[in-house]
């Protein structure tokens, strides 16, 4: 049959070097461009070169919200995330990314607003983007369903 592939959501060094020898790719996340960019694709791509294998796919995992009031978008992405800033590999990746709050590491507001925010994980060197949503109201998925397409 076809092989079928491995992901691992791997965010620390340790995790991405074997990730990179022995999966596929890695599923970040809150993990926003600066990561990806600076740290995942570099650690994980040396990982996989090192033992000759293929570069791994980096799928950017990305909280989202389509949102008229980017402001009330917002709020809930800080309510609904703000428990992953108590766990410690989260942690590093805030301040990695430099930001005040995991909630600032997800897009929201309108589509154009979106679809801009997760140009930036594909411009660093995500080669996926996979939307997680904020809110499942049928509205606010279908809001998000029409933006998937733009953002590979």
């Amino acid at each position: 049959g076809t092989p079928v592939p491995v992901y691992v959501a791997a965010m620390g060094p340790k995790a991405l070097r074997v990730t990179g020898e022995l999966a596929d790719g890695t599923l970040p996340y809150l993990a926003g461009p600066r990561t990806v960019g600076e740290f995942i694709v570099p650690t994980i791509t040396a990982a996989a070169t090192a033992v000759g294998r293929p570069q791994p796919r980096v799928v950017a995992m990305v909280p989202a919200l389509v949102a008229d009031d980017a402001d009330a978008a917002r709020s809930a992405a800080a309510q609904q995330l703000a428990f992953y800033e108590t766990i410690l590999s989260y942690q590093k990746v805030i301040a990695r990314e430099q930001v005040s709050s995991v909630a600032e590491l997800a897009a929201v507001g309108s589509a154009a607003q979106v679809r801009e925010q997760l140009q930036r994980y594909l411009d660093a060197g995500a080669t996926d983007v996979a939307l997680s949503p904020i809110r499942t109201e049928p509205e606010d998925l279908a809001a998000l369903w029409a933006v998937a397409p733009a953002s590979r």
